[in-house]
C-alpha cells in the first residue's frame, strides 16, 4: 500500500460503538477536537502501544499440529498418536506402499483419515480468512462468507450436478459443479454491481446484489431439493450434501480445494495494508494512495474463490467465517497482518476439531461437521452479544 505506514488503524478501530459516520461514505468520522479520541478509536495509536498477535499465531500453529495428530488417531478404530506418526514416516520415506504390505493402520492414516483431516484444515481455514476479508472490506462485523450469494451459488451448482446425474460419473464433478455455481454467481454479483456504478464496484451495491443473489439460489436449491425426493438416492445425497461434512473424501478432493485457496488466500493476505487503511473508510483510504476500486475488486474475488472452493470441497459449513474473526479480533485486534494468518489457523483448528467431534460423539454414528460448528457457533456467538454487545453489533 502506498503512502504511510502509520495511518493504519489501531486495535478494533473498525467497529467500535458509539462513533459518528459520514451517512454519504459510511466512513467513520473523526473524533471531536475538543476531546481526546476514546480508546479504540480511528486515531492512530503509537506503535509502541499496538498488540502483538504473533505470539497467538505461533500459539495456533501449535494446536493445529495438535488437533490434526489427534484427528487422525481418534475414531472408530483407535491409533494411538505413536503409530500414527510412525505410519506417516513410513509413507513419506518409502512413497507408496505396495498392495497388500500396508498395515491397516497405515491405510486407515494415509488413505481416509489424513485427508479428511487436511481437508478440514484447509476449508476452515478458507471460511475464517473469507470472513475477516469481507468484514474488512464492508466495514461490518455480521458479514460472512455467504454475504455475497457465493456460497449459496456453490450450494446450488452441486444439487444441480447431483440431479442431473453428473455427480455419479466422476469423484471430481461434484466439486467442480459446486465451484462453476460460485464462479458464475460471484461474476453476476459484480457485473450488476458494475453496471450500477457506473464502471465503479461500489460496497453497498455488491452487499445488496450479494443478498438478492443469494435468496435467488436458496430458491432454485429448494425447488431442486423438493423434486429430487421423489428419487431415494438422490433425495439423500442431496440433503447429505447440504448438511456440509468430510466424509468420504479423499485425497482428490484436496488437490481440487487447494490450488484455488492457495491463489484467494495469497490475494487476500498480500492486500492487508489495504485492509487496515479501507477500516478508516474509504475516502481516507483513497486520500493515503490505496486504489480502492482495484482492491475491492480483487479481495471480493480472491474470498469468491476461496468460499467457492471450500464450499465445493465440504459443502455448506455455517458460523465459521462469522464466529472465528470475532474471537480473533478480541485476542489480536484488528491489524490484518496477524489477524488474516491467525484467522486461517483458527478457523481450520475450528473445522479439524468440530470434525473430530462429528466422528467421536455418537459411534457408530456420525454427525455432519456443518451441524457441530452450528451447534457450537451459534450459542457462542449469542454469548458474544450478550456479553459485549454494542462492540459486536454496531459497525
Amino acid at each position: 500500500m502506498r503512502g504511510d505506514r502509520s495511518l493504519a488503524p489501531p486495535d478494533n478501530a473498525a467497529f467500535e460503538p458509539g462513533r459518528s459516520t459520514d451517512p454519504a461514505i459510511g466512513a467513520p468520522a473523526p473524533p471531536d477536537a475538543g476531546r481526546p479520541a476514546p480508546a479504540g478509536s480511528a486515531a492512530v495509536a503509537p506503535a509502541g502501544r499496538r498488540r502483538s498477535g504473533w505470539p497467538v499465531v505461533a500459539a495456533l500453529a501449535v494446536l493445529v499440529l495438535v488437533a490434526l495428530v489427534a484427528a487422525v488417531a481418534f475414531g472408530q478404530a483407535r491409533i494411538t498418536p505413536h503409530q500414527v506418526l510412525g505410519a506417516l514416516a513410513r509413507r513419506l520415506w518409502h512413497g507408496s506402499a505396495a498392495p497388500g504390505t500396508a498395515s491397516w493402520q497405515e491405510t486407515v492414516v494415509w488413505s481416509i483419515r489424513l485427508p479428511r483431516a487436511l481437508l478440514g484444515f484447509v476449508v476452515g481455514g478458507a471460511l475464517a480468512l473469507s470472513g475477516a476479508a469481507l468484514q474488512g472490506l464492508f466495514r461490518n462485523p455480521l458479514a460472512d462468507p455467504s454475504i455475497l450469494g457465493v456460497s449459496a451459488g456453490a450450494s446450488l451448482g452441486a444439487v444441480l450436478t447431483i440431479f442431473v446425474g453428473l455427480a455419479a460419473r466422476a469423484v471430481w464433478l461434484l466439486p467442480a459443479g459446486a465451484f462453476a455455481g460460485a464462479a458464475l454467481t460471484a461474476f453476476i454479483v459484480l457485473g450488476i454491481a458494475a453496471q450500477r456504478g457506473r464502471g465503479r464496484i461500489f460496497t453497498t451495491t455488491m452487499l445488496l446484489v450479494g443478498v438478492a443473489i443469494s435468496a435467488l439460489n436458496v430458491s432454485f436449491t429448494t425447488f431442486i431439493l423438493s423434486v429430487s425426493l421423489s428419487s431415494y438416492d438422490v433425495g439423500r445425497q442431496v440433503i447429505h450434501w447440504i448438511l456440509g461434512g468430510l466424509d468420504g473424501r479423499t485425497w482428490d478432493h484436496l488437490l481440487l480445494a487447494v490450488p484455488a485457496i492457495l491463489i484467494g488466500g495469497v490475494a487476500i493476505l498480500v492486500h492487508a495494508r489495504e485492509l487496515d487503511a479501507l477500516l478508516l473508510g474509504e475516502v481516507t483510504a483513497q486520500s493515503i494512495g490505496v486504489d480502492v476500486p482495484r482492491v475491492r475488486l480483487v479481495l471480493v474475488l480472491g474470498t469468491s474463490l476461496l468460499i467457492g472452493a471450500a464450499v465445493a470441497a465440504a459443502g455448506p459449513i455455517g458460523f465459521v467465517g462469522l464466529l472465528v474473526p470475532h474471537i480473533l479480533r478480541l485476542v489480536v485486534g484488528s491489524m490484518h497482518r496477524t489477524l488474516l494468518p491467525a484467522c486461517f489457523l483458527g478457523g481450520g483448528l475450528f473445522v479439524v476439531l468440530a470434525d473430530l467431534a462429528a466422528r467421536t460423539l455418537l459411534v457408530p454414528m456420525e454427525i455432519p461437521v456443518g451441524v457441530v460448528t452450528a451447534a457450537v457457533g451459534a450459542p457462542f456467538f449469542i454469548g458474544l452479544l450478550v456479553r459485549r454487545g454494542p462492540e459486536i453489533s454496531e459497525g
